[in-house]
């Protein structure tokens, strides 16, 4: 699991939890240490076929970077 990068492991967690049904996102979630509607994403990736194969996070995704700001005296 620790292989896998934030795509890859979304989509598997939705898989896991598809297989136990019923509270399966939130099951899932707690074994792996992710947010419950991360998996659920996962699962409607999964099964939607929405899966973009190019890139990991949306366009914009993430964190926005660090400007660094001159200290004034």
């Amino acid at each position: 699991f620790s292989l896998l990068d934030e795509r890859q492991r979304r989509l598997y967690a939705g898989l896991e939890s598809e297989k136990l049904g019923h509270g399966g996102d939130r099951k899932i979630a707690e074994l792996l240490g992710m947010d419950p509607h991360t998996v659920a994403r996962g699962r409607r990736e999964v099964f939607s076929g929405e899966v973009d194969r190019e890139r990991t996070r949306r366009s914009g995704g993430g964190r926005k970077p660090v400007e660094k700001k001159s200290r004034r005296s």
